[in-house]
């Protein structure tokens, strides 16, 4: 994978190719293409790294779901892939935001902070409890964003809270709760009083396990989306304050950013120089906490593209410009010994940038098998640029969440609709199975890391794996991903499997399917007839096929001197989950 092609893409970040031009022509569907076959190799006597749990991060812009019927619901089956000890993490927007604990599209709140008629500042932690208590009651741990500006310390605080909704222009969620404080004293004490609070609530131990993030995207002011409508210079400020208020409360608190917008660039360059050199605006003194560097990565937004190999016109993700993104922020990461070792989160990592818009038809990749798929090539992708830069990947935070009392599958980037858990959610329950050390996978159908970043997954399909060994259980992931949208051949898959135990004779086969008939509640509603409203039973079996299933296989497999072998047939846009086990 070393050559110079490669490290050159790498270190540059390339940016995944323009997508092809629509054509608004409808040519007759080509005929099904026969399956091709594929040879995936995994080595388990080969370790090429530690298996982090990097998937067990979650988050949403809209905080008070997590408190209402289905959104607790979800957070239990979140807390659920904890496990043994793997902590799952959430992050929110409009914790500090003013207003009533309404959720809507790109908002939410909780009062936390007003003031009484003379100025003086009144704390509120009522709903910022009800929150947390949430995620604690399921064994969740908060990712604390701090922010948004509350509305008596914005300097521009009318107008504040907006009604969006997908059919009006993005920028008209940026209001009053995207500018700074009026008071930076009044800010870091806010900042004190909440982290005291949290100290009192959960105890000093618990609370230094969290991240506590300032702000979100503060970097987009220049590109025309105002997440932080002030300077640089004037964000540094903001987060040195932020950041000595809670420090104040919790010396040895986890405190770092800052969730740009993308790796963020020079912007995340200069941000991390403060950090290591600038002058501290709260304290005077050189440099600011960076106990974490975040930054987003999204793919290439889904494009509705013309005539492909006589196919209809169809949706086209962008993998390519993820992973692009993702490779700068690591390059940037490994640019500097101070934060070369620093834990890494991609605060938030997703195929498209805006979980709430559902209107296009081409976003429907959300509710079936290519969203897994992707997530899945993605990951196993993210751990090798992890490992060619030698950077600490610990979490890569997947933002989507639910939208409570909407239409069943309507479409938005979503983990769950109406409480049914969608095939997204099974990958994860698949990640969660494997543990101890990444072994060496090879495959003759995978797609090169460097060719993925420079044009994405849009000739042959990527056919590869993922694969650790713990102790005496080995986990092999194997998926069949294209970023076409359109129907393709089969992948016949030989597994082989080798390095195992030479004294054992057999193992517990177990594998693991999300594909059109397995782990999958969109295909099970549309298979009842789509229906508006399930009936008690109807519900139940959603209930059931959200949830991940097994694949028909024999309990056992034979080993013959450490080697076995196993054949399975991936459709295009499925993820098997193999497990074997011995004594």
């Amino acid at each position: 994978m070393k050559t110079s092609f490669l490290k050159l893409l790498l270190a540059l970040g390339v940016l995944a190719a323009a997508v092809a031009a629509t054509n608004s022509d409808t040519p007759t569907p080509a005929a099904p293409e026969a399956p091709f076959p594929v040879n995936i190799s995994v080595d388990a006597t080969k370790v090429v790294g530690p298996y982090k749990h990097v998937y067990r991060y979650f988050g949403a812009d809209e905080p008070n779901y997590a408190t209402m019927k289905d959104g607790k619901k979800l957070i239990g089956e979140l807390g659920a892939l904890r496990g043994d000890n793997k902590d799952v993490y959430y992050r929110a927007h409009n914790l500090l935001t003013t207003g009533d604990g309404t959720a809507h599209y790109k908002w939410g709140s909780t009062n936390a902070y007003t003031e009484d008629a003379d100025g003086k500042p009144i704390y509120n932690w009522t709903i910022l409890d009800q929150i947390f208590d949430t995620y604690h009651n399921a064994g969740i741990k908060p990712y604390v964003q701090i922010g948004f500006m509350p509305k008596a310390l914005s300097i521009h605080p009318e107008p504040y809270e907006h009604h969006w909704d997908p059919s009006q222009p993005y920028n008209a969620i940026y209001t009053g709760w995207a500018y700074p404080p009026k008071d930076y004293d009044k800010w870091e004490e806010l900042c004190y009083q909440w982290a005291k609070h949290c100290v009192e609530r959960y105890g000093m131990a618990e609370v230094a396990t969290w991240y506590w993030e300032v702000w979100n995207e503060s970097n987009t002011q220049s590109n025309g989306i105002g997440y932080w409508s002030a300077t640089q210079p004037e964000y540094f400020k903001l987060y040195d304050y932020a950041a000595a208020g809670v420090r104040k409360a919790i010396p040895n608190a986890r405190i770092g950013g800052a969730d740009s917008a993308g790796n963020g660039g020079q912007w995340s360059r200069n941000f991390i120089q403060h950090c290591i050199d600038g002058t501290n605006n709260a304290t005077g003194q050189t440099g600011a906490p960076l106990d974490f560097f975040s930054f987003h990565a999204k793919g290439t937004t889904p494009s509705m593209i013309g005539e492909v190999g006589g196919v209809l016109r169809h949706s086209q993700l962008g993998i390519g410009g993820q992973l692009s993104a993702i490779s700068g922020g690591f390059a940037i990461a490994a640019t500097y010994p101070q934060t070369k070792g620093v834990p890494i989160v991609i605060g938030e990592s997703d195929p498209d940038g805006c979980a709430a818009c559902n209107t296009e038809a081409l976003r429907g990749y959300r509710l079936d098998t290519a969203y897994p798929t992707y997530t899945a090539a993605c990951i196993a992708r993210e751990f090798e640029l992890a490992d060619y830069y030698g950077v600490n990947f610990e979490g890569a935070l997947t933002w989507a969440f639910e939208f409570e009392d909407e239409p069943y599958f309507k479409g938005q980037r979503v983990l769950a609709t109406n409480g049914v858990d969608l095939p997204i959610l099974n990958v994860f329950r698949m990640f969660s199975k494997m543990g101890g050390q990444r072994v060496a996978v090879t495959s003759n159908h995978a797609v090169p890391l460097g060719e993925i970043i420079r044009t994405g997954v849009r000739g042959d399909a990527d056919v590869y794996g993922l694969a650790t060994l713990d102790k005496n259980k080995l986990c092999v992931m194997s998926w069949h991903y294209h970023d076409e949208l359109i129907p393709g051949p089969d992948a016949n898959v030989t597994l082989n499997l080798t390095g195992l135990p030479a004294t054992i004779k057999e193992a517990k086969l177990t594998e693991y399917r999300i594909d059109e008939t397995h782990s999958n509640s969109f295909s099970a509603w549309k298979k009842m007839g789509s229906p508006d409203q399930p009936t008690p039973e109807q519900y139940a079996e959603l209930e059931k096929a959200g949830q991940l299933q097994k694949a028909d296989r024999p309990a056992t497999i034979a080993v013959d001197q450490g080697t076995t072998k196993l054949t399975l047939t991936l459709p295009r846009q499925s993820v098997s989950m193999v497990v074997l086990e011995w004594n």
